[in-house]
């Protein structure tokens, strides 16, 4: 833009030299008309600075950042109960989190734009490049400079006798092509000749091959998350889950999922056992968890046994179940007056610290008036002044509950959804609190009958997900890293050998070298080369 206005300028101040016929200077300024940059200008801008490789950083570091609340706040793709508990704990930072998307934070819009954008701008940094390379592999080395000794790694061989330069050109060029250069030779013409080698063009390939893999990662996990889905599921052991929409806790799916490619498998939880240290600093900490399940591939086909640990998955046509936590659900019978069972299930309680302090929630619409129960689980019960009822160890050993019974209107006729993990009690009065160990029942005050604790059962969680896109993810991986140690471990270097005749007619034999890789050096070939080429003609001349 400079150089057009002093262009400008100039052009004006001769117009004016001219037309007074003598020269006059003056200060004045030029005025000068610029010209307008328009819209393709502008586009043409957006474009090359979108597909800059600072804008490329820029965004893979905003994409690692916008990350980071994803770590930070539990996810509803993993850990819906978490969310939902977390809402309800601070329902008006959770309700202001929610709004901008940061309990789904890989599904919010300003993810998936800085997800789009650095998908473009890789793509339109990596794919000229690639034609660019392209086309520089399938072109010759370079001719040889005019003045090899300016390069900073340069040697002359001594002159020997018996060789014509013509020979010692082809011995050259054969011992480059043998040591897997790419070598171009210019036959002597009388006066000089050159051998141009090349080696190292690995290091840009691999270059490409980690920005093409982080291309092609990108584009597998929006492959993943358009077509794939995920879900989570509460299972108590010996319930069966049945791999149908409807039978989901939470479903997730991609824009482009169909609910026809869900494989129709089921399974029923056996059994789930948990291991925990006893003893020592680490103790109640889990050293295995595993869940028993019977599966069915597809109904009506033979039922088989399956273990789901953690790490471990149940894979059933390309979708996997995994194990992502467990808790307890204690299971209580109620009676009316008349010793009529008017509620009987055994109802999920969710855990609240390491030790498995459990809350939950009963509701029997049933009775009359309708009844609620509220209270703790305690797989291994304590209780003191200051912390009330609490569970000392993960593992049932002493379990217990401590609930306590209101009664009055539940609010599920109201048409309000309601969380079965929460009792509303605004328009209910509490009728008393019990503790009780499994077989042991309560008497409601009023006349409403009983409450029994019969037990209690444990639930496994679990998510099922299925990404099309993680095969591709995996070998784009594995190509990155691949990439990667080629730019890391490769270097570019050029060698050249050039044969001249002098004014006295002495047979000139020079070989210089360079490289294009930092911290890297090229004068181990030239001396190789050069010592061969010494060499080759010592003994020649020997014979």
């Amino acid at each position: 833009m400079g150089k057009w206005l002093r262009g400008a300028a100039m052009t004006d101040l001769r117009s004016e030299l001219t037309d007074d016929g003598a020269p006059q200077l003056s200060t004045q300024p030029v005025e000068v008309t610029q010209a307008e940059f328009g819209i393709t200008g502008w586009l043409r801008w957006a474009w090359r600075t979108l597909t800059s490789m600072r804008t490329a950083l820029i965004l893979l570091f905003l994409l690692a950042l916008a990350s980071i609340p994803g770590s930070i706040f539990p996810q509803r793709g993993s850990n819906p109960i978490k969310v939902n508990q977390y809402i309800i704990d601070s329902p008006t930072v959770g309700r202001f989190l929610d709004k901008l998307g940061m309990f789904d934070v890989f599904a919010s819009p300003w993810f998936a734009a800085i997800y789009l954008l650095l998908f473009v701008s890789l793509a339109g940094c990596v794919i000229p490049r690639m034609l660019a390379h392209w086309r520089i592999l399938r072109s010759r080395p370079p001719a040889a400079p005019k003045n090899l000794s300016r390069l900073g790694d340069y040697q002359v061989v001594p002159q020997v006798d018996g060789q014509t330069p013509a020979e010692l050109l082809g011995r050259a060029h054969d011992g480059l092509k043998q040591s897997r250069w790419r070598v171009d030779l210019h036959e002597f013409d009388g006066q000089t000749g050159w051998v141009a080698a090349e080696k190292g063009y690995a290091r840009e390939t691999g270059n490409l091959l980690f920005h093409m893999a982080l291309l092609c990662l990108l584009a597998a996990v929006g492959l993943g998350s358009l077509a794939g889905f995920r879900g989570t599921v509460i299972v108590r052991e010996g319930s069966s889950f049945a791999d149908t929409r409807s039978q989901f806790d939470s479903f997730q799916p991609g824009r482009i999922f169909n609910d026809a490619s869900l494989p129709p498998f089921s399974f029923t939880l056996d059994k789930f056992t948990a291991d925990y240290q006893r003893g020592g600093q680490q103790n109640g900490a889990a050293r295995e968890f595993a869940a028993k399940v019977t599966v069915k591939d597809e109904p009506g086909a033979a039922a088989d046994d399956r273990l789901i640990q953690v790490n471990d998955p149940l894979d059933v046509g390309g979708v996997k179940t995994y194990l992502v936590g467990h808790g307890y659900a204690p299971t209580f019978t109620i009676r009316d007056a008349k010793g009529v069972v008017v509620f009987r299930d055994t109802v999920v309680f969710l855990p609240q610290d390491g030790n498995y302090t459990s809350t939950g929630v009963v509701k029997a619409p049933d009775t009359v008036p309708q009844l609620g129960l509220t209270g703790f689980f305690l797989p291994t019960a304590a209780v003191d002044q200051i912390l009330g009822p609490h569970s000392t160890f993960p593992a049932p050993d002493d379990p217990a509950v401590f609930m306590s019974a209101w009664d009055g209107d539940l609010g599920l006729d109201s048409g309000r959804p309601q969380s079965v993990y929460k009792l509303d009690t605004s328009h209910m009065q509490r009728l008393g609190i019990k503790a009780m160990r499994p077989g042991e029942s309560w008497t409601l005050p009023r006349g409403h009958g009983t409450v029994t604790f019969e037990g209690f059962k444990q639930w496994s969680s679990f998510t099922v997900a299925h990404d099309p896109g993680q095969g591709w993810a995996l070998a784009s991986a594995i190509a990155a890293i691949t990439g990667l140690a080629l730019s890391l471990l490769v270097r570019r270097r050029r060698v050249w050998v050039k044969v001249s005749t002098s004014a006295q007619g002495d047979t000139v034999i020079e070989v210089a070298g360079m490289t294009r890789s930092e911290h890297a050096s090229v004068s181990d070939d030239v001396e190789a080369l050069a010592a061969d080429l010494a060499g080759r003609a010592t003994s020649v001349t020997g014979q």
